[in-house]
């Protein structure tokens, strides 16, 4: 029998009620869960799923016997509750996404609100496409989120009929311009929001008696009633204690490895310290107006290095309150210092420029261990470690937390920068660089980013504009950004014996900006050279002596242009 309230034990309830009780703040979560994470790709695939009957899960609730901290949901709710609430511990992701598709509410994604548009195809194919894709869960941003148009045109050389053609295949896309303007498209918000005689009417069915009315209403239909889905809520007792049900959260949220070993470390450590995640944030939130964006996890593993000298979260169940707070104090002031080190003597003011986060943490531990009282040449020794380590991805090799966790170890037996050398030496076989290495890595190689460091601290700039390369600049035109120097589509035409990836290497790129590159275009480069001056181009490295710009010179450019990368990166980092 259907039950209209949340009560102690296992019931289903609607996705409409759930929706509702978010609304009404009847539902809320605890401090312990994580925020809202999902990319817009996740919250279509729910409503495919959902849509053709796919079984989705249970919810988890529990009902406090007291109060306890919580935080907000991702959508917006009302100012009080209307009733005791039960808090959420299992199914915040999926119930958020579809509250803010249902209700038509933007969600509040790293402080920044956007709305989830999802586009659904009147004129899907009887047998719905599979579109089941394995993403890399290591990288869990959301700021990577684009269309399903420009997902599939990153991934392929084909036309914008073709992508559409198999675009439209599905039942349910990530929202663009171009899908919006198509008649049988619409927003699944606008499904839950508007009659069906006016998303007929847009879609140009006007007459009962047109063939697709049927059809049409029907899928309207069958798509209104995810509303009415039902998920098996679970809610445990009020005799529960907090520690008992992190414990529960953790052993659920283990078993599907629904979480990363921060989320669960930080269920736990807010188990035992209460409103300590309000401490968390508000730090996250002040290194963030610094410059360096990162994860909560990265600022949970420095405290747990700072505290129990390796950076694995398994300790966390055996420290105290007392540990956490103590440990606190001094993580921050080893963060704050690792954020100053980088900064200011390492030519490092953006997370962008470093091939692990991990590095923050190596250098915060080494600070802590030396009391903030390095002498000159030992500072010079580790700003040099860590530009090599940055530069040969120390920790983007192999087991990143083993291998950052012999580093800590070293610093706490007493060593230093020569020990952390010795180490980074003994994983990658040589510190300095050679061209021959270089063939065929491109701007997602760790490298790649201490090119621009070289290339930054050398005073170069923007071919256009002059403005010095930096990450810094505001406006979307002077934004630096890296852009091809022999242009993709150029060589697409001028040499289709290429292999297409050849265009991607890294010595076939600069930094500079969108207004620039609109300038270059699909340009030659023996064409666009004229309009900059000489030298802003040799500052990059950028050499087109000897007919080296054209297209039929394109892998003596590369070649010649490796051999000074592979210089300046060994210069820059005070090596061969």
């Amino acid at each position: 029998m259907h039950k209209r309230g949340l009560h102690v034990g296992k019931t289903d309830y609607r996705v409409h009620e759930l929706v509702a009780k978010i609304e009404r703040k009847e539902l809320q979560l605890p401090e312990m869960k994580r925020q809202y994470v999902w990319t817009k790709t996740k919250v279509r695939d729910l409503l495919d799923s959902l849509y053709r009957g796919y079984p989705s899960g249970t919810i988890l609730a529990w009902e406090p016997a007291g109060e306890v901290e919580t935080r907000a949901f991702a959508v917006a709710t009302d100012a009080s509750p209307g009733s005791t609430p039960l808090l959420l511990l299992d199914g915040q992701q999926r119930l958020t996404s579809l509250s803010s598709v249902l209700r038509g509410e933007p969600v509040t994604v790293r402080d920044r609100k956007r709305p989830v548009e999802i586009m659904f195809n009147l004129e899907h194919p009887d047998e719905l496409t599979f579109i089941t894709e394995v993403a890399d869960e290591s990288s869990d941003s959301t700021d990577a989120d684009e269309d399903d148009l420009a997902d599939e045109s990153e991934s392929t050389d084909d036309t914008d009929d073709v992508l559409l053609a198999r675009i439209n295949r599905r039942a349910f896309v990530v929202a663009s311009n171009k899908i919006k303007a198509l008649p049988n498209w619409v927003a699944v918000t606008d499904v839950f929001r508007k009659d069906e005689a006016e998303l007929l009417e847009a879609a140009g069915v006007t007459d009962l008696k047109d063939p697709r009315y049927k059809k049409y209403s029907s899928r309207l239909k069958r798509l209104r009633d995810i509303a009415n889905y039902e998920y098996r809520v679970d809610v445990l007792e009020k005799t529960k204690s907090y520690e008992e049900v992190t414990e529960i959260f953790v052993r659920v949220n283990s078993l599907g490895a629904k979480l990363r070993s921060s989320d669960l470390a930080l269920a736990q450590i807010t188990a035992k310290w209460n409103g300590s995640l309000a401490l968390f944030n508000d730090y996250q939130a002040s290194v963030k107006k610094r410059g360096f964006e990162l994860d909560l996890g990265i600022i949970l593993k420095n405290l747990v290095a700072i505290t129990t000298h390796q950076s694995r979260f398994l300790t966390v169940s055996a420290l105290s309150r007392e540990d956490l707070e103590a440990g606190w104090k001094q993580a921050v002031k080893a963060f704050d210092h690792a954020l100053n080190f980088v900064r200011s003597n390492a030519g490092i003011d953006s997370p962008t420029y470093l091939s692990s986060p991990f590095l923050l943490i190596t250098t915060a531990y080494w600070a802590h261990k030396r009391d903030y009282k390095p002498t000159p040449d030992e500072a010079a020794a580790f700003r040099k470690w860590l530009l090599q380590a940055n530069a040969k991805g120390r920790y983007s090799r192999g087991s990143s937390e083993t291998i950052l966790d012999q580093d800590l170890a070293a610093l706490r037996a007493g060593g230093g920068p020569t020990e952390l050398t010795a180490r980074l030496l003994q994983q990658v076989g040589r510190l300095d660089f050679t061209a021959e290495e270089l063939e065929g890595r491109t701007y997602r190689n760790a490298v790649f980013k201490t090119l621009f460091l070289a290339l930054a601290q050398d005073k170069a700039v923007d071919w256009e504009t002059g403005l010095a390369i930096s990450a810094k600049h505001a406006g979307k035109a002077d934004k630096i950004e890296y852009h091809h120097i022999f242009p993709k589509a150029y060589l697409k035409e001028s040499r289709p014996d290429l292999d297409p990836s050849a265009a991607d290497d890294l010595s076939n790129l600069a930094f500079i900006g969108a207004k620039t590159n609109n300038k270059i275009r699909a340009r030659a480069p023996k064409e666009y050279r004229k309009d900059f001056d000489p030298g802003r181009l040799a500052a990059q490295l950028v050499d087109f002596a000897e007919g080296r710009d054209e297209a039929e010179r394109y892998e003596e450019f590369l070649t010649r242009r490796r051999a000074a990368v592979a210089k300046k990166l060994n210069e820059f980092l005070g090596v061969g």
